[in-house]
């Protein structure tokens, strides 16, 4: 039988080049040079370290401009709040991957809703869609682009 995941995953070497790409610009604008501007990806977050508030919100920008010419949906990163410590502000991004319940439960109503005959289940953190005609699967796929949901999702592993 004809199957497909949905699943919402970040290419972390991608995310790496956009971090780097952003480092590269403090160094080359003449605004933030000599500054404590930068930014440092640790695991699935990226922390933005400024000297003020308004240079932080430049930085993010600047991070948002790098990451979608590196390809990533920017639904995926979760801007924190500017916390200050002494004389440097701190910006925390957290990149979210996977799809969590209620996204899920809402793809999986909305699928059901259309009495397309395919099944959905929850399988971690994707969903994975079966049916008997490829079709069918084309179907739900154009319905999950067309709405507009809050998670970037990516459709993969398509087999027949």
């Amino acid at each position: 039988m004809p199957s497909f995941d949905i699943v919402s995953e970040v290419d972390l070497h991608e995310l790496r080049n956009a971090v780097d790409q952003a480092n590269r610009e403090i160094n080359t604008r003449f605004d933030l040079k000599g500054s404590s501007a930068q930014f440092a990806l640790e695991q699935k977050q990226i922390k933005i370290t400024a000297d003020a508030e308004f240079q932080a919100n430049q930085l993010r920008d600047i991070l948002i401009a790098k990451l979608i010419k590196r390809g990533i949906d920017t639904k995926c990163a979760d801007v924190g709040e500017i916390q200050a410590y002494g004389k440097v502000v701190h910006l925390a991004v957290a990149i979210r991957e996977g799809i969590e319940q209620s996204l899920a439960n809402k793809v999986i109503k909305m699928v059901k809703n259309e009495k397309i005959k395919v099944q959905t289940a929850i399988q971690g953190d994707k969903l994975r869609v079966t049916g008997k005609k490829r079709d069918d699967l084309q179907q739900v796929i154009a319905l999950i682009k067309a709405e507009s949901l809050e998670w970037p999702l990516q459709f993969n592993n398509f087999r027949d």
